[in-house]
């Protein structure tokens, strides 16, 4: 086994979830995916939004969905992605700081997932 190779998140809303991810982000649509699912072609791990499967309520999950895991992703500036998230509205969840991986900070997502951004 060679580590994390594809990481997909269900999300209640597929087209509001990858309009997020591709705006707000800036991560880049594939040029094809499954059905139900948009996949980004980012690297080093491709990641997806994709619809849950049958039973699986969003809802339901307490506190948020994806509780004790947790997901980071790499950006180029986190401070700017802060605080241009910040002025959209979006839930910030931890403030930046600055840590061991360079700066960081953790957002919700539209689906409440806690998502740790670090440069």
């Amino acid at each position: 086994m060679t580590g994390p190779d594809f990481i997909a998140l269900r999300v209640r809303d597929l087209e509001a979830s990858a309009a997020f991810y591709e705006e707000r982000l800036g991560l880049r649509r594939a040029p094809a995916g499954p059905p139900g699912a948009v996949v980004f072609g980012a690297t080093p791990v491709a990641s997806a939004v994709r619809t849950p499967l049958p039973g699986v309520d969003l809802d339901a999950v307490a506190p948020r969905p994806g509780a004790g895991v947790a997901l980071w992703l790499r950006a180029d500036d986190a401070q700017q992605l802060h605080d241009d998230l910040a002025e959209a509205g979006v839930t910030i969840l931890a403030a930046p700081a600055d840590s061991p991986f360079g700066r960081t900070f953790t957002f919700a997502d539209p689906d409440g997932y806690a998502v740790t951004i670090h440069s």
